[in-house]
């Protein structure tokens, strides 16, 4: 038998109170242990009728609430406006909350509200109310037609003038972040994957991040320049990244009649017909850029400096104005040298060197290796490249069509893009984004749209309180506001927040 009375960081205060080999001795310990945890804390004399505090007995308890949690919680969903905008829906907040609480199932859902001290709502009421929750069009293009609204809670049938239900919420979240001049979006995507054998058309195997070869989807979030979730769509799995940007920017920009803004975007995810459709819908972009060979500029300079180091956080200009025959406008390259990046990259290079002369030597297998060249049957290390990429190493490119930039602010804002990279990690594991559970089209979008929700209300207590979202609910969720029946009298109880909460 022994008392836990605090466990942190792996770490934990233990103490042992002894150990029983009947159940008698066990019932023992038990009264024991109770004794050491209620040390010092004499019993309450309410004087009621029929001798003090209660004639010895314990006091029933009628009700008990994580009451700071909820509060907290709902605060958000509140202020971020997603009461009105879910129709003052009170099943797809309590979905919300649950899922920030602890993500599982959507039936296990319900209990973990009701150990939080709601009224859950029936699992019947949650599988009804799914369809609803999947308003948000199979086709970002969609979503900011009027015209093809979300369904009316109650009758199901298409409302005209409210616009699809995650459409709202997005409509919500732009509303809180102030959307104005100048507005900086940034774009990514992630992909979550199925444990299933076969693609049904939405789930398809696809290029995935993890290296998985089951069906996945492709999911696509906007955010501000903050991190904070603007837009989010799903994808076919098997969809390339680059098609997937111009469809959530058209819906974006659509739904908020927003015409200055820049966009920024790993060069993953940005093709050549990409840059050329931003362009056209009169955007701007800070995108980074490849590097297939050695930039001019780079070049010239180490012509200049031929026994010199490019000095940590250099950065090279390259304009690149447009011809007379070119429909776009005038384009600047940015190419930062970091000494650290270097580092890595070289040791990297060297790492894989080794390899590739071992397998050259006939030392180790051959195995993939970009050094590695094979020409017919024989084997040799692509030294080309290795120069190549050893005058490369510490040099990130990036590329603007911004009048005028500042490099130092188009690095910055691209370096932004670490934020939603932030609130990604956030919904696969603090979330648990990946839907396990779901298996139609209609599910999956549900439980996305409610992701989201959760996605804004998460970041919100975290712009508020300074805290991580998994380090808030945890920490909020052991103080509990109970009701105590005592006679004729009932008493509420609230455990004090720490002082930094």
């Amino acid at each position: 038998m022994q008392i836990v009375h605090s466990q942190r960081r792996g770490s934990r205060d233990i103490e042992h109170i002894g150990s029983a080999h009947t159940d008698a001795d066990l019932e023992l310990l038990k009264a024991v242990a109770r004794q050491r945890l209620a040390a010092g804390q004499g019993e309450l004399d309410l004087r009621l009728p029929g001798g003090p505090a209660n004639q010895g007995e314990a006091l029933p308890i009628t009700s008990s609430r994580m009451g700071h949690l909820l509060d907290a919680l709902g605060r958000g969903y509140d202020v971020l406006g997603f009461a009105a905008a879910a129709g003052r829906d009170e099943v797809f907040k309590a979905l919300v909350l649950a899922r920030i609480i602890e993500p599982t199932s959507k039936l296990d859902s319900l209990r973990v509200l009701a150990e939080a001290g709601m009224d859950p709502p029936s699992y019947r009421t949650v599988k009804r109310r799914l369809r609803i929750y999947a308003g948000a069009g199979q086709n970002p293009d969609d979503t900011a037609r009027d015209g093809d609204g979300a369904a009316d809670l109650e009758t199901g049938q298409v409302d005209p003038a409210g616009g699809r239900w995650r459409a709202r919420l997005a409509r919500a979240c732009a509303a809180h972040v102030g959307l104005g001049p100048a507005t900086l979006l940034l774009y990514d995507v992630t992909t979550l994957y199925f444990e299933t054998d076969e693609g049904d058309g939405f789930r398809e195997p696809g290029f995935s991040k993890e290296r998985r070869l089951e069906p996945q989807i492709t999911v696509g979030l906007l955010t501000d320049g903050s991190g904070f979730p603007l837009m989010v769509h799903a994808f076919e799995g098997n969809r390339a990244e680059t098609t997937t940007m111009l469809p959530v920017l058209r819906a974006f920009l659509d739904a908020h009649r927003l015409a200055d803004v820049t966009v920024v975007a790993d060069a993953g995810m940005v093709s050549e017909a990409n840059k050329r459709a931003i362009e056209a819908a009169g955007l701007s972009f800070i995108l980074g850029a490849r590097i297939p060979e050695v930039p001019y500029v780079v070049k010239v300079w180490r012509d200049a400096h031929p026994d010199a180091e490019i000095p940590d956080g250099h950065v090279f200009v390259q304009p690149w104005p447009a011809g007379r025959g070119d429909n776009r406008r005038d384009h600047t390259f940015f190419y930062q040298y970091k000494a650290d990046r270097a580092r890595r990259t070289l040791r990297g290079i060297d790492t894989q060197i080794a390899k590739a002369e071992n397998a050259v030597e006939g030392r180790t297998p051959v195995k993939r290796n970009r050094y590695v060249r094979l020409t017919g049957a024989t084997k040799s290390v692509n030294r080309t490249l290795e120069a190549k990429n050893r005058a490369l190493a510490g040099i990130k490119g990036y590329v603007t069509n911004l009048p005028n930039p500042d490099p130092q602010q188009v690095i910055a804002a691209y370096s932004r893009l670490l934020q939603v990279e932030k609130s990604f990690r956030m919904s696969k594991t603090d979330l648990a984004a990946r839907p396990v559970y779901h298996h139609t089209r209609e599910s999956i979008e549900a439980h996305l749209t409610i992701v989201f929700a959760a996605l804004a209300v998460s970041r919100w207590i975290e712009n508020t309180t300074g805290w991580t979202i998994k380090r808030f609910v945890t920490t909020a969720r052991r103080y509990r506001t109970i009701q105590i029946q005592a006679g004729e009298h009932t008493i509420t109880a609230a455990d004090p927040l720490p002082n930094d909460l």
